[in-house]
């Protein structure tokens, strides 16, 4: 028999003694009231608020009643447009208990891209911090208003217009809200997330109580969480990593939510570990890496980390170590997922070794099945031979927000979500991600996939990051081209050094011809590195154009 029918298929399912959970977000708060009404759950460090279950729980319900009164309700869109602080945790939960559809808006957006995001869901409501930073969100809301047929009301936080809200719901009985929660189905949509989409407009990725409950349910099982944990999230709370695998990881197991800044500083993020006793801690690669530069970090009490999650995007193996090594997360989990599954769909466990945990994603996640397939095919390929990988279960999105032609593209008609994703599954189901199907570079010929090179060049001496593209090349079509950031007090490194430094170790063809050296790279709002704007400006650099 050939050894292609022998080999075992790449797909797995994720078995679990634990049922899923068919609560609404609003149901489940309450039973997390009822059992740990007085454990801390939410800290703000940036003002010093604290919350306990109880607290949380009457905040959540006085906006929720305030949503009412101003005539929200199940379905209605609701927007937020905010960096991190614990109003957007109150309208998360608010929202959910009424039915309405939360709509998380990047906190990097301009005027052209909240337009849209406003015209393309419907925002009925919108709850905004007045300005962030360089972004004066006051003044662009104004700007974008007169074409926003939908919008009826603007509320900026720390003004008369939030206490308005809040106060207004004082008129609305406690009998009322219970009436519009009980109203609710688990598999109603609750959430409209938008993905950075690298070309066109983003997507409204549609997520309902059943997908993002579970899923940051399923999540905080995998980190071993009960109510005595402590979780530190600097990642943003518009993006799934923070208000699924963050909050609602929290909330489902009476957990503690720790804000450290409104947006990430590698500084705050360590001294509210310290101060608050953390557990946990999340975030991408970067933010690791840059918490580990700092100058002072042994002079943090790290003591009480015992897990944590690092996601989007590949861990490098020296991040890797010191994550565990110095700051003592020995149980720290790797996910891999995307918005449209809820986001998470593979996850290591805590007893995975360090090799697992660095060369894969891990495995299929409670109750969710994955499977690799040959792009051209979509066949299932062998385990061990690469292709695109797909997820498929409770958490694949409902769909994109009025996009039915989109949703069609992505999800197929036995409701497999195709990621876009290159992956191989080894024979223990483990998933590695060997790089995206659009980041492929084609080299006369030759496909090559950057991940490798990246993993290659972390191993320079001097280089602290790299990331590799393809720019356009007249011989042989494209090129590689490696940004890196040198590491404190190291030489710049030239193309010829990098040369050298490969030579011998990998093949010629995927050797860089070009490098350039900068200080950070350009990055979403989440952490994740936008190839797409490295390639437009790697033509400029180089004169290609």
């Amino acid at each position: 028999m050939s050894e292609s029918v022998t080999a075992l298929p790449s797909y797995a399912s994720g078995t679990s003694e634990v049922p899923l959970l068919g609560d609404t977000i609003g149901d489940n708060l309450d039973r997390t009231l009822a059992a740990f009404g007085d454990r801390d759950a939410l800290v703000e460090r940036a003002t010093g608020r604290r919350w306990t279950y109880r607290e949380l729980a009457a905040e959540v319900d006085l906006l929720a009643r305030g949503l009412l009164a101003a005539g929200i309700g199940k379905g209605d869109r609701v927007g937020i447009w905010s960096p991190n602080r614990a109003e957007w945790i109150f309208t998360q939960y608010a929202t959910a208990k009424i039915g309405a559809i939360l709509v998380n808006i990047n906190p990097a957006y301009r005027v052209h891209e909240l337009e849209y995001v406003l015209n393309q869901a419907g925002v009925r409501l919108l709850v905004a911090a007045k300005a962030f930073k360089t972004s004066d969100y006051a003044g662009m809301i104004e700007e974008v208003r007169p074409t926003c047929g939908a919008l009826r009301r603007v509320v900026l936080l720390d003004t008369p217009q939030w206490t308005e809200l809040l106060e207004s719901g004082n008129g609305v009985g406690q009998d009322r809200l219970a009436a519009a929660q009980a109203a609710l189905s688990a598999d109603d949509p609750i959430n409209i997330q938008y993905t950075s989409g690298t070309t066109g407009f983003p997507k409204g990725a549609t997520l309902s109580h059943h997908n993002i409950l579970n899923n940051g349910f399923f999540v905080g099982e995998l980190c071993g969480y009960t109510e005595a944990d402590r979780i530190c999230i600097p990642v943003p709370f518009y993006h799934c990593f923070g208000m699924v695998m963050g909050n609602l990881a929290a909330t489902s197991h009476g957990a503690c939510m720790v804000i450290p800044a409104p947006a990430f500083e590698p500084k705050a993020t360590l001294a509210a570990v310290q101060a608050e006793g953390c557990t946990s801690l999340y975030g991408v690669p970067t933010m690791f890496i840059a918490e580990l530069a700092e100058d002072d970090f042994d002079s943090y009490d790290l003591s009480t980390l015992r897990t944590g999650i690092m996601a989007g995007s590949p861990c490098p193996v020296e991040v890797m170590k010191q994550v565990i090594e110095r700051m003592g997360m020995h149980e720290v989990t790797i996910c891999y997922g995307m918005t449209e599954t809820s986001p998470v769909s593979t996850q290591t466990r805590a007893d995975d070794s360090l090799d697992l945990r660095v060369s894969t994603v891990g495995r299929a996640h409670p109750h969710i099945e994955v499977k690799i397939v040959d792009p051209a095919t979509g066949l299932t390929v062998p385990r061990g031979v690469q292709g695109e990988l797909c997820t498929r279960g409770y958490s694949v999105m409902l769909g994109y927000w009025e996009q039915p032609d989109k949703t069609a593209e992505a999800i197929d008609a036995a409701r497999w979500m195709h990621t876009g994703d290159l992956a191989v599954m080894d024979e223990q189901g483990y998933v590695g991600i060997t790089g995206r199907i659009k980041d492929m570079v084609i080299r006369g010929g030759e496909n090559i996939y950057p991940r490798e090179i990246e993993e290659f060049l972390y191993g320079h001496p001097d280089i602290l990051d790299a990331q590799v593209i393809g720019v356009p090349d007249q011989k042989y079509g494209e090129e590689l081209m490696a940004w890196v950031r040198m590491r404190p007090g190291a030489e710049p490194l030239t193309a010829e050094r990098v040369r050298e430094f490969c030579t011998g170790k990998l093949a010629h063809y995927k050797i860089p011809r070009y490098v350039h050296v900068v200080d950070e790279f350009p990055m979403t709002v989440t952490g994740k590195i936008r190839k797409v704007e490295m390639r437009e400006r790697a033509v400029g650099i180089l004169g290609l154009g």
